[in-house]
């Protein structure tokens, strides 16, 4: 006769130990085997202290590193004319004329100056806030895929300075932050030293706006927030070129890191962080 075997909440089998077998004619019913794995990736109702506690640790560790990363400069503008050059070749080189073009209307890019400053926080955070209080099911999958993409754009930092289009020698780009004598980017004006100036690739403002824009279209119900949504991460690409302080290129590769974070969760909970239920009992077990 063939050995019973159990469901697990991951819808793996596992043989019962011999203490369940021997309940079987007992008419105890067995429960479930669940690994410690598991339960890992069984969603939970977040703690309100410790998801503080890991942002505000996430974020001081992502910033340490970031701005430990040796900033090569001779290499970073050698990449930055590089970087110039292909987009060039694919007659796609528009950083330049946008940069100028929206400098010369003084209200429209002091505003951008504090958007790229300040933007990728406040939205950030609330995005946050809002899937704990109303998604709490689906808050540490998807948190998870923004800790993950912030994660792996360290790597890229490290591997390929860059410097902004603001910082190319001759590239004749306008540090608006400096032109106008506005707060903005923590790599402009009397800031620039907090800041490593060449870690430019890849963008994390796209990145984070990106996973904010499909968060809040995937996610909210009515349509006049989906379509901010939307609007956000494009925005914020307009801005960052705006400025000078990213090639478009940055941005794509904030969209292969944002790839990397969302595949990373799917792969650890089962499926697409969206997809998991929205809310969880406190016990982890799943509800509608």
């Amino acid at each position: 006769m063939g050995e019973a075997t159990v469901r697990t909440l991951a819808g793996r089998t596992a043989t019962p130990s011999p203490i369940e077998g021997s309940n079987a004619g007992s008419g105890v019913r067995p429960g479930p085997v669940h690994t410690r794995m598991d339960r890992l990736r069984t969603p939970r109702r977040p703690r309100l202290w410790f998801e503080i506690l890991l942002v505000a640790v996430s974020y001081w560790t992502y910033s340490l590193i970031r701005n430990a990363v040796p900033e090569q400069r001779r290499e970073a503008m050698r990449n930055a004319d590089s970087v110039y050059d292909w987009e060039h070749r694919l007659g796609l080189a528009f950083e330049h004329g946008v940069n100028h073009a929206i400098d010369s209307v003084s209200w429209l890019i002091v505003g951008m100056n504090y958007y790229y400053a300040t933007l990728h926080f406040i939205v950030t955070l609330g995005v946050l806030v809002w899937l704990y209080h109303w998604h709490p099911g689906r808050y540490a999958a998807t948190r998870l895929v923004l800790l993950a993409t912030t994660g792996v754009a360290l790597l890229g930092y490290y591997l390929f300075p860059l410097a902004p289009p603001r910082l190319m020698a001759g590239g004749h780009f306008i540090d608006t932050v400096v032109a106008h004598h506005t707060w903005g980017s923590m790599a402009s004006g009397n800031l620039a030293n907090m800041s490593n100036q060449y870690a430019a690739m890849p963008s994390m403002h796209i990145g984070w706006s990106l996973w904010c824009g499909v968060t809040i279209a995937t996610l909210a119900r009515p349509v006049w927030a989906k379509a901010l949504g939307l609007l956000y991460p494009t925005a914020t690409l307009v801005v960052i070129v705006a400025t000078a302080n990213h090639f478009w290129l940055d941005a794509v590769g904030g969209v292969i890191c944002l790839s990397f974070g969302f595949t990373l969760s799917g792969l650890w909970y089962g499926r697409l962080s969206y997809r998991l239920p929205r809310q969880v009992k406190a016990g982890g077990l799943k509800t509608a």
